[in-house]
């Protein structure tokens, strides 16, 4: 089954889908992964808290799996 993203999506989803998508998350300086916390967070919550576009994010995650 193909994923589609959205801000409400859980990294840990996305990454347990697809984990050549990391390098997305580090350039928003999200560069703690594999901690529970952010494994744990929506993308709209961690782009928030690092002060980045949710819907740019959420369209380069969604271009990179063919969406």
């Amino acid at each position: 089954m193909k994923m589609v993203i959205t801000k409400d999506t859980i990294i840990g989803d996305i990454l347990d889908y697809n984990a050549d998508l990391a390098p997305y998350f580090f350039e928003i300086g999200m560069h703690c992964l594999g901690c529970p916390h952010s494994r744990g967070e929506s993308v709209g919550q961690a782009c928030a808290v690092h002060g980045t576009d949710a819907d740019e994010l959420v369209e380069k995650l969604n271009k990179a799996l063919g969406n």
